[in-house]
């Protein structure tokens, strides 16, 4: 008999049978696994590597949800004859069973859900019954409602906290009265924060062992207004600390270096171990003075906002300029109008040319790469008869764009310019979120540089205006001994006899060892143990230390196997469980901050804003860090694939901040300011 199809097939399509690849038509997520793997992403099931779908449609993730709490059908063995009695309540025990709760000991009438993944809740299933269906249709008419006529984004339904306040209240029962404005902006906003700062204390503990990063991101209005905001990382999480308003002294080292030595003091000198800034001079410069201040202490400027310069200057080379304006032209053209974008969605299988939510350079360059891939596509959409057929095709517009995609040179210089820079967005992909990649940095570098020069075939005039460019942001910026000395330190870069660790590498690391041993005996202990490391003795040396050099993250790495060279090893671990970029905690939303630092409120007003931003930012990043793979892994070049969903795409930004309700704080608290 032919195999009936998967009724999940309506919501994926295949895109490669050789890897049982599927892509969800909601979200556009791709799955190794075929289409079973498929099932838990759209019922919105995480798990391991499975990522809930955030635009599914809840008739359809309550259908699939159906399908996966219904237990597969089972042949039955020949049973003896039976009375119609017996049989009659054979049936009723069957009816009761596909309910979804099963009883017996045999095991059999069990759901299908892999012991991996958490089975659904009898509650979790579709309705049974059309009266069961409308009450729940009058539910969800209710609740959206309320997000109606308080304007509230459609995006907070993707919140984690939003499932998890509709379970709370269910599992409450009837009766439940929701909380009073009043309570809503005191004691609840009291007891939030107190969560967060009891959170703040455990990581306090990771700290110790770990190490964290301190992270500033600045924004200016270009005018008048610069902002500064806070925030500490580690390999467990980001909490943010505070914003401050930095107007005036945006270019004063002398005030920014004090103002993060507060930081410093606040989150302990013994637990941090690099502040990340960007590369303007004053940063620079406030890094300098701190690094002298305490010598433990490494600045290093974000490797998101170096790279992206780097990136910059490429685009400002004249042919590379050319063809960047060329891509969007074209994309401008197809977006500018629904029918022709739709057309080509249609042509595409629903791929996009542009990704709008990354930065400004890196989005330039993968839509120009998106437009080489569906070269083909394009070209088909445009001879096709319905595009010939259309309004559009006759227009003045339309046939410029036509004359670009069958020129010859447009897709010389595109194939040129993707093969230049894919390796360094390759690096930006890497370090994209908060994922501590510091042990990976000075390779992407090198190997991007080696990607260059193989393209072009050694040809010298042609890689070394490229490697002057890279060279120019990497030697004056983004170079520093932390970086070097995490690449000595990662044993996938180490012991790899491909890799040339040369007079840089090795003095960097001496130089970070420096700063790390803050005492004699710390010195005496690493220069002791460094020859293990070198030349891999003891438990670094047997088999499942060798096979987990590229199979384990750096940190864990060095957790697992260096024991018996400690002192080294919290180094190493401290070193290798920092971030490079600031990029990863990014997406505030600045006007929040605006509301917050202007002139205009009293000193309860400032109080109460000050808690509501602390929270608010803090459950941001919270849902960030719970919405991710919270197992790093160990980073394969060659497997960074620069066209899936980057880790700023999946996440949405900080919700503006909505300070009405300072309007009708008591009189006692709206004194002068």
């Amino acid at each position: 008999m032919v195999r009936g199809r998967d009724a999940c097939w309506e919501h994926c399509v295949l895109v490669d049978a050789t890897r049982q690849k599927v892509r969800c038509n909601y979200c556009q997520r791709e799955f190794s696994g075929g289409v079973y793997r498929m099932k838990f992403h759209l019922a919105q099931i995480k798990n391991k590597d499975i990522v809930p779908c955030t635009e599914v449609p809840t008739d359809v993730r309550d259908h699939i949800q159906g399908i996966l709490s219904t237990p597969k059908k089972q042949k039955a063995p020949k049973k003896p004859k039976v009375d119609m009695e017996t049989a009659t309540n054979g049936q009723q025990h069957s009816s009761s069973a596909s309910g979804g709760i099963h009883h017996g000991s045999s095991g059999q009438n069990e759901s299908n859900c892999p012991s991996t993944y958490p089975c659904l809740s009898p509650s979790a299933q579709p309705p049974i019954d059309d009266a069961q269906k409308q009450k729940k249709d009058e539910t969800d008419k209710k609740v959206a409602i309320f997000f109606f006529h308080n304007s509230i984004p459609f995006s907070a339904a993707k919140s984690l906290y939003y499932q998890e306040m509709v379970d709370a209240i269910a599992e409450y029962g009837g009766g439940y009265k929701a909380p009073s404005y009043e309570k809503l902006k005191s004691t609840l906003l009291d007891k939030v924060k107190g969560d967060i700062h009891s959170s703040y204390k455990k990581h306090r503990d990771e700290w110790k062992e770990t190490g964290c990063t301190i992270l500033c991101d600045s924004w200016s209005d270009g005018q008048t207004k610069s902002f500064l905001v806070i925030s500490v990382t580690c390999s467990k999480g980001t909490l943010f600390l505070k914003s401050v308003d930095i107007s005036g002294h945006e270019d004063d080292a002398t005030y920014l270096s004090d103002l993060l030595e507060t930081i410093i003091l606040e989150v302990g000198v013994e637990n941090v171990v690099q502040i990340i800034t960007d590369a303007t001079a004053s940063y620079v410069y406030a890094g300098r003075l701190l690094m002298t201040k305490y010598t433990s202490l490494f600045w290093s400027p974000c490797v998101s906002y170096c790279v992206n310069q780097m990136l910059e200057d490429i685009s400002k080379i004249e042919w590379v300029s050319a063809v960047l304006e060329e891509a969007k032209i074209i994309t401008r053209y197809i977006y500018s109008h629904a029918s022709i974008l739709n057309t080509m969605r249609k042509f595409t299988g629903g791929k996009e040319l542009i990704r709008p939510r990354i930065t400004r350079f890196v989005t330039n360059f993968l839509s120009l790469r998106s437009i080489v891939i569906l070269e083909d596509n394009l070209k088909h959409m445009f001879a096709h008869s319905e595009w010939l057929s259309s309004i559009y095709s006759r227009r003045p517009d339309a046939q410029a764009i036509i004359s670009l995609l069958y020129l010859d040179r447009f897709w010389k210089d595109a194939h040129e310019a993707i093969n230049i820079c894919e390796p360094l967005i390759r690096i930006l992909r890497i370090v994209d979120g908060d994922m501590p990649a510091m042990g990976y940095i000075f390779e992407g570098i090198e190997r991007a540089k080696v990607e260059i020069k193989t393209y072009y075939n050694g040809f010298e005039d042609k890689y070394m205006p490229i490697w002057e460019t890279i060279d120019r942001r990497w030697n004056l910026q983004l170079h520093t001994t932390l970086h070097t000395a995490a690449a000595f330190l990662n044993p996938s870069v180490f012991y790899n006899p491909n890799f040339k660790i040369d007079l840089r590498i090795r003095n960097g690391f001496q130089e970070a060892m420096l700063k790390m041993a803050t005492t004699d005996k710390d010195k005496m202990e690493i220069t002791r143990e460094h020859p293990a490391y070198v030349n891999g003795q003891g438990a670094l040396g047997t088999d499942f230390a060798i096979l987990g050099r590229t199979i384990n993250a750096p940190g864990d790495w060095w957790s697992g196997y260096g024991y018996e060279i400690p002192t080294l090893q919290r180094a190493a671990v401290r070193i290798l469980s920092q971030p490079c970029s600031s990029y990863g905690c990014s997406g505030w939303n600045w006007s929040t901050f605006e509301t917050l630092h202007s002139k205009k409120h009293s000193r309860a007003e400032q109080e109460k804003l000050t808690d509501l931003v602390f929270v608010q930012c803090n459950l941001w990043l919270q849902h960030v860090c719970l919405t991710r793979d919270s197992k790093y892994k160990p980073v394969v070049f060659d497997d960074v694939d620069v066209s899936l969903e980057w880790p700023s795409e999946l996440e949405c930004s900080a919700h503006v901040l909505d300070d009405s309700w300072l309007d009708n704080l008591p009189l006692e608290g709206r004194g002068s300011p």
